[in-house]
């Protein structure tokens, strides 16, 4: 496997880590009260994983240019392995998220008193932040599955937009770079097309999703709905998640073939 490949697997780990991770901030501003410094804290993981993104798609595209015109056949493998880190980050990511949540709370304290990132983040890395950290790493707990059941107020709705998304966003950059393997001749045509595509995506996730979780949170914060109900479903959005990352590996391929073809009509 070349190094660039390599790379790209863990960028792209790394994304979907962080992403999954989101979903704790907002326990995290319910229970300390200060929901937009969470997120404020928060946004530094993100510049992080906008950052990893910035170098995913040109070291791919670089990859498939090389390909192509050394005549290599599609690596269709890589690619395979690409999407199965996007699962892999998001069940880490989930099972994780009971440690972050701790670990975010005490940033925000720390930063409650410092009103300063810098310092939030070298407290970190003092002897006592580093003991916070250690005794803020727990295991999941195992009622937390066994407690879900599919009743009336099951968010079918927004549970599957959300795998949809998911698996737009997931294969939405990957399928357009692989295009280009079908239609050389039109694959920057086709790469751009990945923006048209998880602008969709983007759409669902901003108009219904995070929307249906905001409300949530403010219901939780005004005592109408209570925090273990938000807990199961953040729960739901997890599996959502890790299920669109797996619809992913099913469609993939089909979205390169019918990106090709629209590159190849316009």
């Amino acid at each position: 496997m070349e190094n660039k490949i390599i790379l790209v697997l863990c960028l792209t780990f790394l994304i979907n880590l962080i992403t999954t991770l989101s979903y704790s901030v907002r326990i995290v501003g319910i229970r300390t009260g200060r929901i937009a410094v969470s997120f404020a804290l928060f946004n530094i993981l993100v510049l992080i994983s906008r950052t990893a993104n910035g170098f995913q798609a040109p070291l791919l595209a670089n990859t498939i240019e090389t390909n192509i015109n050394s005549g290599a056949g599609p690596d269709l493998l890589n690619f395979r392995l690409i999407i199965l880190s996007c699962t892999l980050a998001s069940i880490i990511g989930g099972l994780m998220i009971p440690t972050f949540q701790r670990i975010l709370s005490i940033a925000v304290d720390r930063f409650s008193v410092y009103k300063s990132v810098p310092k939030v983040l070298f407290h970190g890395f003092t002897k006592t932040g580093i003991t916070s950290i250690r005794e803020s790493i727990v295991i999941p707990s195992a009622k937390n599955i066994s407690t879900l059941k599919i009743s009336q107020d099951f968010p079918w709705k927004v549970f599957i937009m959300n795998v949809v998304a998911v698996a737009i966003i997931t294969i939405g950059v990957l399928s357009a770079l692989y295009a280009g393997y079908f239609t050389p001749e039109y694959r920057s045509t086709a790469s751009n097309l990945s923006a048209i595509i998880n602008g969709l995506a983007t759409i669902l996730m901003f108009v219904f999703i995070d929307p249906f979780l905001s409300v949530m949170t403010d219901e939780v914060v005004l005592g109408k709905t209570s925090e273990s109900l938000f807990r199961k479903y953040i729960v739901y959005m997890v599996i959502a998640r890790v299920a669109g990352t797996l619809i992913a590996q099913v469609i993939f391929l089909p979205a390169a073939k019918l990106i090709s073809m629209v590159a190849g009509m316009i």
